[in-house]
Formats: structure tokens, sequence, C-alpha cells
């Protein structure tokens, strides 16, 4: 075997790592036992190459601005952002900020991924791709965080000159919700962890189950390319992420000097610009690559790029710490609401609302932000005037009690949507308004959308809660009465006067008499998707309400369908798909209820869901028997097509039935389909 040698290091030193045992239970979710949380961090990251090796390299290929190597121009793209953001750079500039713990986690799972890459030559997409390292880990979590705060939209806007039409973020997905015990029949302590998130690729989960003898016991999802969970339960505490919505990244326009290219004014003083040429390869055709160069600017404000005859500058959160890996490290290992808790202070996490629950009856929620503490004389929503030194972030922070939270709300139960943070509770629970949170631009207490008034719909008739009751209200599939006011309506298209409109008639009439209800089995569910999807599209071509036309959206719903089947009623599991290699199953759901599901056209003209309901683990917290996990995933535990667990779940997923699981480990090993060492010894 002839391997590099700084690879064939990599397999010398994971002798180091013989103290590692990863368990695959009968569905190849991988339970990994170390004596080290850093031997476990190994284990993991030989699992997840095991698992999907070609999505983590992909990540290491955007984070070393080479994706463009492999992808061509559709990869430049992805390689110029990183290049713009410095976020490589930032990384191996603060290292030395994260505690000993972390660095010894970090260097785990970089030898367990370079000692994989290293004996597996022949799955790599570039050939000297690896050895990745420690810095590598730390800006794919930054990475990860730009998409997750949608600072990536803004940059994206400035990419292509839209920025001077728009400055707007689009909606993502995600439920999250705990019930205090004395809410339940059992007096158990409910959480549901419920991402919406794409089904496969860079930021779809991976489930797994990391113990150590130094008191880590956490099964939770991750990302590819991560060394933590993301969000799970361990022994004591639970808690699930969803995206907020609040001011994460900002863009500032500059005054120009009229004479001197490239000088800015700030203040009373004209600034030089500070100038960088980076460079990126494109492959063309075979091992043909060519470089491209792009010119990018720095100023006092940040990142700064020229659009047409302007400059704007870009600042966002999740370029400004390195914590993240360090506050996700410490949550896992958290054996208590004071430890928990502590870790939210170290801010590494820039964004996302978090609901928490624990074995002593906590439960918690939090618009989590890191957020600088701005001038409340500037309108942050805005394109800003970038000429006022008032308008650059301060180096203080919002402590996490300032933010909008609820704990232990009367009302026995906390959740979010990603909707308002001001209605996360029952009626008096919910966080007040404070007036200081204006420079931070959450949503206002009229922001709901539509799972968030179906589960107060449903929350308004609970006085006790069994578990199957708490699981029909995860994978509730109707849609609220009455639908939410967007900028348009859509509760209008389910009331016009069929009398006005003889041609549709019969299609106003099914959507005046639907039960909102997108079961698979559903016959109007499809009609209502398909015009609620027309009133969206006309949105976001326009950009304006003045001329939406539901009328013209059912009818472009009905002409759809009739061309396609001929008939207007037409079950949603025909139509909308589960399919991975060679499963292809009917699914319920649809955009913004509760078990959202999003699909759409696959080759065949059938709509194919790829994003929404993915990894959910339902956890109940027993004063007995400890936390009693349930969970499921949209495919299987494993990205390679010819893995048993490729698919295995996916019925499952679409009957909305769920696996045991479990923290013990003693379980773990008995139950065990089969076990191994991830350690490679060179001879």
């Amino acid at each position: 075997m002839s391997l590099c040698q700084s690879c064939s290091d990599a397999v010398i030193q994971s002798q180091d790592y013989e103290d590692c045992t990863i368990y695959r239970d009968k569905w190849g979710v991988p339970h990994i036992h170390g004596s080290t949380d850093q031997n476990v961090a190994y284990g993991l990251a030989w699992a997840g190459c095991e698992d999907d090796f070609k999505t983590l390299q992909e990540q290491m290929l955007a984070i070393k601005g080479r994706y463009g190597e492999v992808r061509g121009m559709d990869g430049i793209i992805a390689d110029f952002a990183i290049h713009f953001m410095g976020i490589r750079d930032y990384a191996r500039r603060h290292m030395d900020e994260l505690d000993p713990a972390t660095l010894k986690v970090i260097k785990g799972y970089v030898d367990g991924v370079n000692a994989y890459a290293a004996l597996h030559p022949e799955e790599l997409l570039l050939s000297d791709l690896f050895p990745t390292s420690d810095v590598d880990l730390v800006a794919g979590y930054m990475l990860g965080l730009v998409e997750i705060s949608g600072a990536a939209q803004d940059l994206t806007k400035l990419a292509d000159g839209s920025i001077v039409r728009q400055l707007k973020s689009e909606e993502r997905g995600s439920n999250a919700i705990a019930i205090s015990a004395n809410k339940t029949d059992q007096g158990q302590t409910f959480l549901a962890i419920n991402s919406h998130q794409p089904m496969e690729g860079w930021y779809s989960w991976y489930e797994a189950h990391l113990i150590s003898d130094e008191g880590m016991n956490i099964l939770g999802g991750t990302f590819p390319g991560a060394a933590t969970i993301f969000h799970g339960t361990n022994e004591h505490l639970g808690w699930a992420h969803t995206v907020n919505h609040a001011d994460f990244s900002d863009v500032y326009q500059l005054t120009m000097h009229p004479d001197k290219p490239f000088y800015y004014k700030l203040d009373d003083e004209w600034l030089p610009l500070e100038k960088k040429v980076i460079k990126a390869w494109v492959k063309l055709a075979g091992p043909i690559k060519i470089p491209i160069t792009r010119e990018i600017y720095k100023s006092a404000h940040g990142i700064t790029f020229k659009v047409d005859d302007q400059f704007f500058a870009w600042r966002y959160q999740a370029g400004e710490s390195v914590k993240a890996i360090e506050q996700w490290y410490k949550m896992n290992k958290a054996t208590s609401w004071e430890e928990w808790k502590a870790a939210l202070e170290l801010k590494g996490i820039p964004c996302t609302n978090i609901v928490y629950a624990d074995k002593e009856d906590n439960i918690y929620y939090v618009s989590n932000a890191r957020q600088p503490i701005r001038s409340s004389s500037i309108d942050w929503t805005s394109i800003i005037d970038g000429q006022s030194s008032r308008s650059l972030w301060p180096d203080q922070y919002y402590p996490i009690d300032s933010l909008p939270h609820v704990l232990n709300p009367s009302s026995g139960f906390v959740f979010n949507t990603n909707n308002t943070p001001y209605s996360s509770s029952g009626e008096g629970d919910d966080p007040h308004y404070k007036k200081v949170q204006e420079t931070m631009s959450f949503q206002s207490s009229d922001e709901e959308n539509n799972r968030s008034l179906r589960f107060q719909e449903l929350m308004d008739t609970v006085t006790s809660l069994s578990y199957d009751e708490f699981l029909d209200i995860k994978y509730d599939r109707t849609y609220p009465t009455p639908l939410r006011s967007l900028p348009y309506d859509e509760e209008k298209l389910l009331n016009q006067d069929p009398g006005q409109y003889t041609k549709l008639e019969k299609s106003i009439r099914l959507l005046n008499n639907w039960d909102r209800n997108t079961r698979k089995e559903s016959e109007v569910a499809v009609l209502f998707l398909l015009a609620k999807d027309a009133l969206y599209q006309h949105y976001r071509k326009h950009d304006a309400v003045q001329d939406i036309d539901y009328i013209n959206a059912i009818d472009t719903a009905t002409h759809q369908l009739m061309k396609a089947y001929g008939k207007i009623e037409v079950p949603l599991g025909d139509f909308q798909r589960h399919r991975r290699g060679d499963v292809d199953i009917p699914i319920g759901g649809g955009a913004d209820v509760i078990a959202a599901m999003y699909s759409r056209p696959d080759k065949d003209g059938k709509y194919k869901a790829y994003v929404g309901e993915t990894y959910i683990q339902m956890v109940r917290f027993d004063p007995e028997k400890g936390p009693i996990i349930e969970s499921i995933n949209a495919y299987g535990s494993s990205a390679e097509e010819d893995s048993e667990h490729f698919t295995d779940q996916m019925q499952l997923f679409a009957d909305q039935e769920l696996k045991p699981m479990t923290l013990d480990l003693e379980k773990v090993k008995r139950d065990a389909v089969y076990s191994y060492h991830p350690k490679l010894i060179l001879k």
C-alpha cells in the first residue's frame, strides 16, 4: 500500500485510538464508546466517513476553496464565497480561544477523518484533499452557521447584485416542543426534536450515539463533518434547535470619494479600502483546470464588494467566533440545567431558537442570538449608511437572559415552529417585548405561521396529555382555520364562490369543503398545494401583492392536474413520493403543516419529497426509568447505495412510526448486530 507521508503518519497515529469501539444496531446507527471524549470523536469521524464520505469531502472541498476543481462552475461559486468570508483565516487566528478539552475532541475527529481517507484512497474526490486540519473542522462549523443564520442569503445578493433591489430573508422550518410533567398523564416530561432539513446532502441529519468514560452519553442528530451532536438527549437533559429570524447579518453601503478611487468615507475621514486578489481553480474537462481570479476589499465594516458602480460591506454574526464547537460539546456533556445554561453563555452559537427539557422537569425556550449592543438610532433592517462610525459593531453583546425566553411556565409547555419568539408558551407566559431588542429585529408578536397557529389550536384543548396524544400533535398534518395571513391571503383559496366561475366550479367546491388535512389519502390536498405554490411563485417573481389572482392560482393547479392525471381528485400519496434507490412509496404532509413535507417535480412528473420532516426524536423523561427515546430518520443511517441501511427507515418514516433507542451501553452491546474497532496500524 502506497500512501503519502502525511496520510501515513495519520494511520500510524491511529494506534492512539485503540480504545474505541463502534457498535452498530439493527438500523446501522453507530453507538460509539471510548475511554475518552477524544477517542469517541475519532470513532464518530470513522463511522461518519463509512456512511457518507462523499458529503464530508464536498464540505472539505468548499471549506478549502477547492470545490470548483470537482464541480466546475457550480463549485467555484462556493469557493469564492469561502474566500470572501475569510472564515478559514479567522478560525486559524482564533484557535487558541478554544479550551483544551475541545481541542482534544477536534484532534480526535480530524485524526479519524485523515486515517479513514488514508486507507480509502479509491474514494477520494481529489487525491490531495487530505489530510484535513483542526482549522478546517472549526471553519466547517462556522460555514454551517452562516447558512443556518440566513447570512448566506445576503452574501448571495451581494454577489449577484440583487442587494441593490431587496434585502429580506426567506422562511425556513423546524419544530420543537417541551411539555412539563404537570401537563402529562404519567408525570413524564416530554420533548419533541423535529428539525426540518434537506433529506440528503451537506445539512442532512446523521444519527449517532456518543459514550465515553469521561461522562459523555448522548444520542442525537449531527451533520456530516461535525464532531458533536447538534441536538439530542443525554441521561439528564435534551434540547432541540429551530431556525430563528433576527438580524444576524448587516449590509452597509459605502460612500466613495468622487476623485480618489477605492477611498470611502467614515465620519470626517476618507479611508482606503484594503484590496486582495483571490484565486480559485475550476474544472473544465477531465484533468484540465483553469484559474479564475476575483478582487475583494475590506473596510472598517467588514468584507466589501463592488456591485456595479457601488460598494457594499458585509458583516455577519457567524464570522465572529470559533466557540460554536466548544458550546455544543459542553451542551453534549451537561448534567444539569445549570451546566447546560452555562454553556449557552459562551455565545458561540450565534442563532437558532432552542427548546430544552430535563429529568428535573425544567422546560425552557430561548430565541438564542449573539447580538452586539447596536445603536438604537440606526435602522438595522435595511441597507445601512456606512458613513458613520456609530454603525460599527461594538464588542459588547447582550446576555442570554435579555433575549426572549421562557422558563418553567405555568401553562406547562414551550414551543417554537420558527414563529415569533413572543408566542412560545401558553397565554400569559409568553416573553414580553423589550425596547432594547428593536436592534435585534426579532419577529414581531404577530408573525405566526400555519404550524404555530395549528399547534396553538391543538394545545387549547389539552388539560392532561398522554404520550400518544403528544405524538398526534407532533405528527399533525392539518392546516389551521383560518390560514395565516401572508403578504397575500391563502385562506381565499378555500372560500371562493363556485357560482361565479363555471369552468372551475368543481375545483372551488372541493377546496371549499376540504378538511385541510394533508394525509396521503386526501384527494384535495394536491389541488390546494399546487394552488398555494402558484401564489408563492407569482409573489416571488413580482414581489407584489396588488395583482395576486387567487382564481388564476386555482386554475393553474387544475390545469396541472388535468394535464398529468386527467382528473383533479388525485390522492396526495400518488402525487407526492418518498424516493431513494429502489424504494418509491407514498408520503403525506405539505408545506407548513406541523408534519411538514416539501416536494418538487421528479423525472417522471411526480413530486419527490426533498425537505421537511427528517430526523425526529421523541423523548419522555421518566422520574424512575430515565429518558425513554424513540427516533426516526428520513432514509436510513447510510448514504452509501450498497448499504442495507440506505433505505431501511423509509417505510417507518412515511408511516409516521418510530424506532426505540437507548442510552444504556450494556443494552447497546447486547443488541448490537456487530461491533469493531476503527483502529488502523500500518505494518
